[in-house]
């Protein structure tokens, strides 16, 4: 850190936000990213040292050195039954969603990339595995981000152009902009807007995550127990928001939902009772991650 420069802003947009001009003269933009992670977790089988012990809804513990045929299982709940569940919540009222899907498990299941195109869902990489970047080498990640990218790209025909990794490194901003091709990424917790940075002579749009409005709050019940509990905490968070908006300040509701999670049959209901509360509004727009990217870039274009 040079002198003088602290390269954090506390600041942000401060008391009075920018006007974001959603579509339609929205109060509120809803923006749903549904973690697709089952294959991509920590297993001994994908050459770590050790089994998954987080968000793996169980309560068990990693194992080291060897397989955990229980956590294996957990996350494959996720990609064998409960995505489809997810999927059904939101096609059979004509929503959208942001599919993060760790690239190295999504090869497996050709069935869901081709269910992701045919219900028109935005597919955002989520990496190249789903582990913490917190201490991966430079070059590992750089790598990881190329792999995600390129087969992400093989089976789809496209490349992704949204990128979270969820445990980013300090370097992985500099890396994905290194990159290129991206329109966002959304390893940010820190506002309920869009913002630019300038970083590496680039200017780049976050669309911030939030860990607050997510279904990881299911894990080993650390704050949510009960379908009721996601519904009743999801409802009064975009209440407050809808308001806020509707005040003159409209916000961003960003949601994060988890297919070994919220896919479950006793919890589904708490997303489908917020879905069926959120349309029973005619001021809200419910978006993916590159449809507000998009919208960003037209509407707020980066100053200079």
């Amino acid at each position: 850190m040079t002198e003088g420069h602290y390269p954090r802003d506390l600041a942000g947009y401060g008391r009075r936000l920018p006007d974001p001009q959603w579509p339609g003269g929205a109060s509120i933009a809803v923006t749903f990213a549904v973690n697709y992670e089952a294959g991509g977790e920590l297993s001994v089988l994908h050459g770590d040292d050790t089994s998954e012990g987080m968000l793996n809804d169980i309560g068990f513990p990693a194992v080291i050195g060897a397989r955990s045929m229980l956590a294996e299982a957990a996350f494959e709940y996720g990609s064998r039954r409960g995505i489809w569940r997810l999927l059904d919540a939101f096609e059979s009222r004509g929503l959208q969603a942001s599919i993060l899907a760790v690239v190295s498990g999504l090869k497996h299941n050709p069935e869901f990339v081709a269910a992701i195109a045919e219900g028109g869902h935005e597919l955002v990489s989520h990496g190249w595995r789903w582990i913490d970047y917190q201490h991966v080498d430079a070059a590992t990640e750089r790598q990881h981000i190329a792999d995600a990218v390129a087969e992400i790209t093989r089976l789809t025909g496209s490349p992704p152009v949204g990128w979270m990794t969820g445990r980013p490194s300090p370097d992985t901003r500099r890396l994905l902009i290194g990159h290129g091709g991206f329109l966002y990424d959304r390893d940010s917790l820190n506002d309920e807007l869009p913002y630019w940075l300038h970083e590496h002579g680039h200017d780049h749009l976050v669309v911030p995550y939030s860990y607050e409005t997510n279904d990881n709050r299911f894990n080993e019940n650390s704050g949510f127990s009960t379908a009721d509990d996601f519904f009743h905490y999801m409802r009064d968070a975009f209440d407050v928001l809808r308001a806020e908006g509707r005040a003159g300040q409209p916000r961003m509701m960003s949601i994060g939902l988890h297919d070994r999670l919220i896919g479950r049959p006793g919890r589904i209901g708490g997303l489908t009772r917020f879905l069926d509360h959120i349309q029973s509004f005619d001021d809200v727009w419910v978006c993916t991650g590159q449809q507000i990217a998009e919208h960003w870039r037209t509407t707020h274009p980066p100053r200079g």
